[in-house]
């Protein structure tokens, strides 16, 4: 696909500055781009491979100001970013496919309904009373279990597992291996030492517009419902636990992980690495930084926590400039202890 560097600034609503018909065949990071390519500058760090950059086209902010000359043609934008998601967008995901058909290799039992223009790949296995929403995509070696309902649009990566009585809702992305649904981490402690599991026997709601990176688990409620709000987007290799509740517009990083019966509010940002115990609520836009620990309530929105146990930012960043002191100041106490 080639496209001109006028017709992008129309779809990404930005003015062009050089030359309106230089043509385009995809999007490159600025340090390897070549002629035929678009690349962007959103972070000011690397605004030295402006200048050098091979790239046909350069996406900047309106802001912009260079200070020397650029080669390329430049499209100024109000969001560098959001202007980045709609230009990949339309070149569009080599993994999509136009082919709606349900592969004969695949297991469907006849009790399952299916969409107008939904894809089933090689080796599923869809069991009893499942729906499935037009326009889904199914890719190989997905399962899905009893009574599962997913909406229309949605997207199972190969691997994918769902369990019996799950709910997706419209337009989600599930990557490889998600697993939803999973028994709860329910154990009753017995007198002789063992441990008894206690049954789970709810299940997950995902709502719409979720995203879910690659090997995320979310665990089955105990009684009721886990749930993922509506535009939740989460990183790959997180763990939520059973009878959860994650808010609307939350983003959650990379091997977060969530225990039992805990309430996340809603636009909140969770870091890498961030662990929260059970039976607590987190306040809407609370931030947590990475490899943070959350062990009490947040009540306060939009909160900004680092460290473990988790407290106020600005106070950690305060003690920690003290705690890298601590042996100087050790020793001049003991200098004054002396004299």
């Amino acid at each position: 696909m080639q496209v001109s560097a006028q017709q992008l600034a129309a779809l990404l609503q930005g003015t062009v500055e050089g030359d309106p018909d230089i043509l385009v065949q995809g999007p490159a990071k600025i340090e390897e781009a070549q002629k035929g390519s678009i690349t962007f500058l959103g972070n000011m760090k690397y605004e030295p491979f402006a200048y050098t950059t091979n790239a046909s086209v350069l996406l900047v902010s309106n802001s912009f100001v260079p200070s020397q000359p650029i080669s390329a043609t430049l499209i100024r934008v109000n969001d560098v970013y959001a202007a980045i998601a709609t230009l990949l967008g339309h070149f569009g995901d080599q993994l999509n496919t136009d082919v709606f058909t349900i592969s004969e290799k695949a297991s469907v039992h006849p009790t399952v309904r299916v969409g107008e223009r939904c894809s089933i790949g090689d080796y599923v296995v869809i069991a009893e009373n499942v729906s499935i929403g037009s326009g889904s995509r199914i890719f190989p070696q997905v399962y899905i279990g009893n009574n599962v309902k997913i909406g229309k649009g949605v997207t199972l990566f190969p691997g994918v597992r769902i369990y019996t009585d799950c709910i997706i809702g419209d337009n989600c992305i599930l990557h490889a291996n998600v697993v939803i649904g999973s028994d709860g981490f329910g154990f009753a402690p017995q007198q002789d030492g063992t441990f008894q599991k206690v049954p789970q026997i709810g299940n997950v709601i995902i709502e719409s517009d979720v995203e879910i990176g690659s090997n995320t688990t979310i665990d089955r409620a105990t009684m009721g419902s886990t749930i993922i709000r509506s535009g939740v987007k989460l990183d790959n290799l997180i763990q939520i636990a059973h009878n959860v509740e994650i808010g609307k517009n939350t983003v959650v990083a990379a091997q977060t992980g969530i225990a039992g019966s805990t309430k996340v509010g809603e636009n909140c940002m969770i870091g890498g690495q961030v662990g929260i115990v059970g039976h607590v609520k987190i306040a809407d836009r609370t931030r947590i930084q990475a490899q943070s620990g959350v062990s009490a309530d947040v009540s306060e929105p939009g909160t900004a926590l680092y460290g473990s146990p988790a407290f106020s930012y600005s106070s950690f960043l305060r003690s920690f400039a003290v705690f890298k002191k601590l042996p100087e100041l050790l020793k001049r106490l003991q200098d004054l202890e002396r004299k």
